[in-house]
């Protein structure tokens, strides 16, 4: 007689592949779950989700269907972040700093793809509405309907498809998104169920035909089977209710009389020195109504509302339990389908067949090894272990590693995606989508090559690739590459792309990123040495004209130009004269001092530089003093400098002069605030110097314009530099404002001017 193997006699369910190929990838954490509760619990009590469901009790619920699948605590607790997400103001830095990267990460990913889902949703809701609309306007014109769809789901195919599509996206990122989706998705049906509401077609459909399959292939079959049937009731309540009463109305005779039938042909197989393991299988509502349409058949034919299944040691055991079977029941006829010899396209194995007992009642058999139990119940990831991976597994990974795990899921991702594409109309025969070494999905054009490749990963991988393996095997770059390959990129540490990249008839290229990216390259190239060629010439002419001393910013901001950069590159394109320059640098004598214009007023007296209005906290009496590179004014944020000599130089918290000071002497920053704003002596209000730089395109009068808009906000205008180079002109105003929320309102106003293109405070 056979000895019973433990894995039969004391066997538990066993975890599905993605929950497997997920298990190690977030640290476990001390008391995580209960630290994650009290963090979201405050933020989501009183808050509702778009479907009226409680925000907090939707996050209790789903974390308990993640630990009813074998989820890890780790999981669980991201359930509350990922809730917790649109109630925080940086979501990344608090979770990160309370829990881990790894559960921001992972949180921050899935609240994205919530969103994304959402909005797909709601696009396909106002297509729908749309197309109702016009088959109504059709009716009333007396019109055919246009596109009237056979099946509800029809009209949503496209929506569905690309949902799909967006899905498959996310998942490459992070593989444990989908269980914290497919989660949710369950217990807003549940939801709905619970209140008796309908939670509408476009969410059923999605669930029925999208999240429901996607589970199936993922063998998370707890999430797969009640979605099923929960999506079903609400697109079809009437249909539901008929089959839900048919097997209500001998529920309890017919459970009795399956429980005695299993523990019958347990015994008698363990008589017969058969180590099996017998169980009961029950049959949902939306399988038996699938199998009554596919095979136009009555609730009396179907058979398997009764039905067993077995699980044996070797295959030679499945035949003999099949034999057993045949002589102590009535086979019925053409109900028996033998799938080890003939195995399904997708490697299902499984004897099954249809008996009767003494008393008529029929009832199915399904009879099986373990290895075949494993593949059923979860797809292709056991499949693939057996069958691929070996004993010794490939490249030095072993069927039961969690690479491999992670490996077959993304795989059967992939063929899902193809199915999928198979029956949308070609939606997806413009790309395809590959594997990283770290099996990560990629999203590629049709035809793509291992150098379109390495620029989707990053730019700089593509800039130094060299080489690809393609499936571990060496490959030329303008290898086209297809669905479900794995690429691994060969790079070097300096370098760049290749001219004959660009080329098309050689075919190194076909993403359009990736030609930009390349385009990139060479212009930055080109850039650098027209450059370096200006620079030698400002600085030859520096040299000449005895002022080695100036820095190349100041005299760029001299010349109206935002950076030494821009002036190198004007000079090096020869766009800008080394005789502007010696003029800036040498301007000619006015011959006479002509009276200011009407709208350019002298400082006002005793406001040159206010310093009053500064208070160094927790430091009394010291001399202040506002930078002249970013004129700070109320209510800017500012900090202060030490200076020597000079007391504490004022600066506006994002002035670049000062950051460069704060990284040479952080010792030196004390921290200063607006004090009084009224002036003790004379109780009139102090002003502020504040520049205004201003470029436009140079015409007749654009000066007058922009200096009838500072007269018109009342603004003293106490300076103006004005700077003209091919064409466009570069202005300085510097104004007097009391506050510096005026210079946001004129500079509103200036962008309105014709030809003016940027408006910027100094």
């Amino acid at each position: 007689m056979k000895r019973a193997n433990p894995s039969l006699d004391d066997a538990a369910p066993a975890t599905a592949a993605i929950v497997a190929a997920t298990a190690a990838g977030l640290p476990q954490q001390a008391n995580a779950l209960a630290r994650a509760r009290a963090f979201a619990e405050p933020l989501l009590e009183g808050e509702c989700l778009d479907t009226g469901e409680n925000t907090w009790a939707h996050a209790e619920a789903v974390a308990r269907i993640l630990a009813d699948i074998g989820g890890s605590e780790a999981m669980q607790s991201v359930v509350y972040l990922v809730y917790a997400c649109q109630h925080l103001n940086r979501p990344q830095e608090v979770i990160a700093k309370a829990f881990g990267e790894q559960h921001a990460a992972l949180a921050l990913e899935t609240t994205k793809l919530v969103q994304l889902q959402r909005q797909a949703r709601l696009k396909a809701a106002e297509k729908l509405a749309r197309k109702q609309e016009e088959r109504l306007a059709a009716q009333d014109a007396g019109q055919p309907a246009p596109g009237l769809s056979k099946a509800p789901v029809s009209e949503l195919a496209a929506s569905q498809t690309e949902n799909v599509r967006k899905m498959l996206l996310a998942f490459s990122r992070d593989l444990r998104v989908v269980m914290l989706r497919l989660a949710s998705r369950l217990q807003t049906l549940r939801y709905f169920a619970s209140i008796k509401g309908d939670p509408g077609e476009l969410l059923a459909s999605e669930s029925l035909h999208v999240f429901a399959p996607l589970a199936n292939r993922l063998g998370i079959w707890q999430i797969k089977w009640e979605m099923e049937d929960l999506a079903f009731r609400f697109l079809e309540p009437q249909t539901y209710k008929n089959v839900a009463k048919l097997l209500d109305e001998k529920r309890a005779e017919r459970e009795a009389h399956v429980e005695q039938v299993r523990e019958d042909l347990q015994r008698a197989l363990l008589a017969q020195g058969i180590a099996a393991m017998v169980q009961g299988r029950p049959k949902h509502i939306y399988s038996i109504v699938k199998k009554m349409r596919g095979k136009a058949l009555d609730f009396e034919q179907v058979f398997d509302i009764r039905a067993l299944r077995v699980i044996v040691l070797e295959t030679a055991d499945c035949y003999a339990v099949l034999s057993f079977v045949h002589e102590h029941f009535t086979p019925v006829a053409d109900e028996f389908d033998d799938y080890i010899a003939k195995p399904k396209p997708n490697g299902y194995q499984s004897l099954h067949t249809v008996v009767r007992d003494a008393q008529g009642r029929a009832f199915e058999i399904q009879i099986r090894t373990q290895a075949m139990h494993d593949h059923a119940e979860h797809g292709v990831a056991a499949h693939w272990a057996y069958k691929e991976a070996g004993a010794k597994g490939y490249s030095g990974v072993t069927a039961n590693s969690e690479y491999d795990a992670k490996i077959a899921v993304l795989r059967q991702l992939l063929a899902w995606e193809r199915d999928l594409s198979g029956t949308a109309q070609g939606l997806f025969d413009d790309r395809i989508y590959v594997l990283t070494p770290n099996a990560a999905i990629v999203e590629l054009p049709q035809g793509a090559t291992p150098v379109d490749f390495a620029y989707t990963v990053h730019t700089d991988l593509g800039h130094h690739c060299r080489g690809a393996k393609v499936d571990g095997a060496m490959v030329p770059l303008n290898t086209a590459l297809q669905n479900g390959q794995t690429v691994e990129i060969v790079s070097v540490k300096d370098g760049g792309p290749s001219r004959d990249w660009l080329n098309p008839e050689l075919g190194y290229l076909v993403s359009h990123r990736a030609k930009s990216k390349v385009r990139a390259w060479f212009n930055a190239q080109a850039l650098a040495e027209t450059i370096a060629r200006g620079r030698e010439a400002v600085e030859k002419l520096l040299q000449r004209e005895g002022r080695t001393a100036l820095k190349f910013e100041d005299l760029a901001i001299e010349m109206g130009l935002g950076s030494a950069d821009e002036l190198f590159e004007l000079v090096g394109k020869d766009e800008l004269s080394l005789r502007s320059i010696e003029t800036q640098l040498r301007p000619p004598e006015p011959e006479a001092t002509p009276e200011p214009s009407s709208w350019v007023r002298k400082p006002r007296r005793g406001q040159e530089s206010p310093k009053g209005d500064v208070l160094v906290v927790g430091v009394g009496s010291l001399m202040t003093q506002l930078a002249k590179c970013c004129r700070p004014a109320p209510p800017d944020e500012i900090r202060g400098f030490v200076t020597r000599g000079k007391g504490v130089s004022i600066h506006r918290a994002d002035c670049t002069d000062f950051a460069h000071l704060v990284r040479k002497s952080p010792d030196r920053v004390i921290e200063v605030d607006w004090a009084g704003r009224d002036d003790a002596r004379g109780g009139s209000q102090a002003v502020y110097p504040v520049d205004v730089a201003i470029e436009a395109v140079d015409r007749q009068g654009l000066l007058r314009d922009i200096s009838d808009v500072f007269a018109r906000e009342k603004m003293n205008v106490i300076g103006v530099q004005t700077q003209s180079v091919r064409g466009v002109a570069w202005m300085t105003f510097t104004i007097e404002v009391a506050d510096a929320r005026q210079v946001a309102r004129a500079m509103a106003v200036v962008g309105d001017v014709n030809g003016v293109r940027m408006v910027r405070r100094k």
